[in-house]
């Protein structure tokens, strides 16, 4: 029987197994989770000719290096970044196939944060709650990858061959723009921390991750000394913790929380956080309820 199967050579500063994430849990305490970057794991599926649903690997600056145990398909999507197999240049965003043995190598990215490993067949680790994702929040899922792990691949589509040589991907942001809706407690807050939210270019923080991008900038005053109950939160929400500097909760975002949430971010404009990289300009757009 064929061992489909990859060896992680190099796991990379953080490199995890995401899907589309497990939504409908945050009644269990559970965090949707999935590809941060969920265009550009869709298009490394679609690349690599499997369904959008499919699990792939998602990198963090520096890559990974894999060896399939039998030939594979595969596609690098996401930022930017040098892809070699057995220390050859091949194509970046587009499939590229790699014999049994050889070493796939994802290297440091040019731009932007994260990259997409899509292979044909899916990582078919064990799926928890529905999904394969790597949750670094809640510990569900299967661990980051480390040197030496094997996963599994699941059985390649039928007729699942790209129709395209290569697509077109967003570049990574030179400014961050996030539209937001006020609310639901932006009456916590003084009319002037409202407007500074909206007017002033705060910027991404070194201390971002999975569960949400932080920002470094002015911090915004509160109306109300008095402390919040728990309340649910939502992918999107603009938290702001006593420091008063904005939070952005991304997929791993725990799902209650006690800081009050000035407003909450247009799910379209997410992906792009995925790829700002620290010290990226951030701008809060205000945009009407609909």
């Amino acid at each position: 029987m064929t061992d489909r199967a990859l060896a992680v050579v190099r796991a990379g500063a953080l490199t995890t197994v995401q899907d589309r994430g497990r939504p409908g849990h945050a009644h269990l305490g559970v965090p949707r989770s999935g590809a941060l970057d969920g265009p550009a794991a869709a298009l490394a599926n679609r690349l690599a000719g499997n369904p959008p649903d499919a699990a792939v690997l998602e990198t963090t600056l520096d890559g990974c290096s894999l060896r399939p145990r039998t030939p594979v398909t595969v596609a690098v999507t996401g930022a930017p970044c040098p892809v070699s197999v057995d220390g050859r240049p091949v194509a970046w965003g587009a499939p590229v196939r790699v014999r049994a043995g050889s070493v796939l190598d994802v290297g440091a990215v040019v731009s932007g944060v994260r990259a997409y490993v899509g292979v044909r067949g899916g990582i078919a680790v064990e799926p928890v709650l529905g999904s394969r994702s790597t949750d670094l929040l809640s510990g569900l899922g299967p661990a980051p990858l480390t040197d030496g792990a094997v996963l599994p691949l699941g059985a390649p589509l039928e007729g699942g061959d790209a129709y395209v040589d290569v697509a077109p991907q967003p570049a990574a942001p030179d400014e961050l723009v996030l539209r937001v809706t006020l609310g639901p407690r932006d009456d916590w807050f003084t009319p002037a921390a409202v407007r500074l939210l909206t007017s002033c270019a705060y910027r991404v923080s070194p201390a971002s991750n999975r569960i949400g991008l932080r920002t470094t900038g002015p911090a915004l005053e509160r109306a109300r000394p008095d402390e919040l109950p728990s309340e649910g939160m939502v992918l999107g929400a603009v938290q702001v913790p006593p420091d008063g500097t904005p939070v952005v909760f991304l997929a791993d975002h725990p799902t209650t929380g006690g800081y009050p949430v000035i407003a909450v971010v247009r799910p379209a404009d997410l992906p792009a956080a995925a790829q700002a990289r620290p010290g990226t300009p951030v701008r809060f757009v205000a945009v009407r309820r609909r």
